[in-house]
């Protein structure tokens, strides 16, 4: 017996609404491995998430689904690659607040538009940031940072993983918030902004608790505070910014799972629910909660409204701070 969304799809096709080739290629997917492009450079907390996803998706979908980490232009060099390729299903794109909210706002030629060059899959995580120093650095607390950044205006620096990624704006949000001057030095992922962190060429980065964990665990780094609306488990001795008094401050960094706009339907669907197992799954639960990030369950359509809010937010942060656009 035909499977009831088979039967659909014919009929569909019967009246010319999708064409035949599409139920084939629907019903033959996955036929080889899916490659999921995350666009930052491998080692961050876009690497880490998006590689346990995948193999949980993986399972589910009966075919590897592969990372390729295409890093630069803050995601939206890897963005445009995907949003460029063909619809079949078979490429995917870990798209972030920067490269799907901010973007919209930061840059002045963005060749995709989020929710028109791209089919919505499946939100992946939100996660706080950890606000994080070198440790021979000499502050020891938010309120030390913040007068020690007010008595060297300008001469503090500050990294990210690109210009318009979370980690940039969240730092940016903090300049507006704590009225102090930092210098923005942009990196192509987390990894190597870390690595000169942790070396002493740069002072203060906020990044991912599964990003800074290791180096913080080492002694390499002190965490200063977290953008957590209340205080990690893994972290439980580290203040919140809303406990030091900056309540603005409190703030969680989302991703997702995009493809290109004109992926048939049923492939979507097929994605989606693989996503929604590896949302729900055990192992991706326990490792998204070491950290402090939750699962997030909205899928396809019910992520319009929440990608159209996150592009107003940020859009209104990049305006408060007069950043220039890129």
């Amino acid at each position: 017996m035909a499977k009831p969304l088979v039967v659909l799809a014919l009929w569909l096709a019967s009246i010319g609404v999708i064409a035949p080739d599409s139920i084939a290629r629907a019903e033959e997917f996955p036929a080889r491995p899916i490659t999921w492009v995350v666009p930052f450079a491998p080692g961050g907390i876009t690497d880490t998430t998006s590689r346990i996803v995948a193999e949980e998706m993986s399972k589910t979908l009966g075919q590897s689904v592969l990372i390729d980490n295409r890093g630069g232009g803050g995601g939206t060099v890897g963005t445009e690659q995907v949003a460029r390729a063909k619809p079949d299903g078979y490429t995917m794109i870990y798209g972030t607040q920067g490269t799907m909210a901010a973007n919209v706002t930061l840059r002045k030629e963005l060749s995709y538009d989020p929710l028109k060059s791209f089919l919505p899959v499946h939100l992946v995580g939100e996660s706080p940031n950890l606000f994080v120093a070198f440790e021979g650095a000499p502050y020891k607390s938010v309120p030390e940072f913040i007068a020690y950044a007010k008595a060297n205006p300008g001469k503090v620096t500050f990294s990210s993983s690109g210009v318009g990624t979370a980690t940039h704006l969240v730092a940016e949000l903090f300049k507006s918030v704590a009225g102090i001057d930092m210098l923005h030095v942009p990196y192509k992922g987390s990894a190597p902004a870390l690595n000169d962190l942790i070396a002493g060429r740069l002072d203060v980065m906020f990044d991912y608790p599964v990003s800074v964990g290791p180096h913080v665990e080492a002694g390499k780094l002190k965490v200063l505070a977290t953008t957590s609306p209340e205080r990690l488990h893994g972290f439980p001795n580290v203040p919140t910014m809303a406990e030091l008094g900056l309540k603005e401050m409190t703030t969680q960094s989302w991703s997702c799972i995009m493809v290109p706009a004109g992926t048939p339907a049923p492939i979507v669907d097929r994605l989606a629910a693989a996503a929604h197992a590896a949302m729900t799954s055990e192992r991706v639960r326990t490792h998204f909660e070491r950290f402090g990030t939750r699962p997030m369950r909205q899928q396809k359509a019910e992520m319009i409204p929440f990608i159209e809010s996150e592009i107003k937010r940020w859009g209104d942060v990049i305006e408060r701070a007069k950043l220039e656009k890129q």
